[in-house]
């Protein structure tokens, strides 16, 4: 069992690695013995992460790159291929929200922002689709790859007021599985596409939303927690599991899948 979810050496991208979450990945994935690129618009934060990384033993390196631009994105690849001549993993995590794609309780639908809107659509649709499609070129040559997409609470189960972010959700769960479907058939059982699901976990974006300034739950913090069986939101930690199983072989006949870690929330519907 141990060769199963052997992953030293192997090497994975993430994009929004100096993020929350993406950070979170590196370091486990780190603690497994994989080399780990940070890819970030900010250069200092993707090297920060990097050291991070370091000083807890692992391997790292750094990239800057804007999820949005081609170009950008290509030099990553050529870079990673000149360095290492392949990419075992792919972590699509740059993503987010934006206030003005929000609907708030006093606001209606047309008070929402265009322009923070398309924000937040580019951001989660195309900040995952552009690396899937230039990596995805690496990955066929190759005849292997792994790529991990992260979905949301929100995708199959939209939420009030976060309109933008549930829709753009809800297409990374169709994007993962048709490109689950593509690169299999055209390029063999070696390519794998899934997605990661969380649920509700307490991050600087959603904090004020969630909790009040003593760390009492908000209204909205509530229901969520009368949604959830569990009872409680999710830590970082509980995200680990899930990302160790779909990284290694131990998932080598999964594809197109979305993994909800979520305590129960998407299960549950009173």
């Amino acid at each position: 069992m141990d060769s199963i979810f052997n992953l030293k050496e192997k090497i994975a991208l993430i994009t929004g690695g100096a993020g929350v979450l993406g950070s979170r990945f590196a370091n486990v994935l780190a603690q497994q013995g994989v080399i780990v690129g940070i890819v970030s618009q900010s250069l200092e934060k993707a090297e920060n992460t990097v050291k991070d990384i370091e000083a807890n033993g692992g391997k790292g390196f750094a990239i800057q790159a804007n999820v949005l631009n081609k170009e950008e994105v290509e030099k990553a690849k050529d870079f990673i291929v000149e360095k290492y001549g392949r990419l075992d993993i792919l972590i699509n995590a740059a993503g987010g929200n934006m206030p003005g794609a929000t609907i708030q309780p006093d606001q209606a639908v047309y008070d929402m922002k265009s322009d923070d809107l398309q924000k937040v659509i580019d951001l989660n649709i195309i900040g995952t689709m552009l690396p899937t499609q230039v990596f995805a070129d690496l990955f066929a040559k190759q005849k292997s790859g792994n790529i991990i997409n992260i979905s949301s609470a929100s995708a199959q189960r939209p939420l009030t007021r976060v309109v933008g972010y549930s829709a753009s959700k809800a297409a990374i769960d169709n994007f993962t599985q048709w490109m689950a479907v593509e690169l299999a058939q055209k390029y063999g059982e070696g390519i794998r596409v899934n997605a990661i699901s969380p649920g509700f976990f307490i991050g600087e974006q959603n904090r004020a939303l969630l909790l009040t300034p003593e760390g009492k739950l908000t209204p909205r913090g509530e229901k969520i927690i009368d949604h959830t069986p569990m009872g409680r939101f999710g830590t970082p930690e509980d995200i680990d599991g899930a990302l160790l199983f779909l990284c290694s072989d131990m998932s080598k006949f999964v594809t197109g899948t979305i993994l909800k870690v979520d305590g129960g929330f998407a299960a549950t519907s009173i």
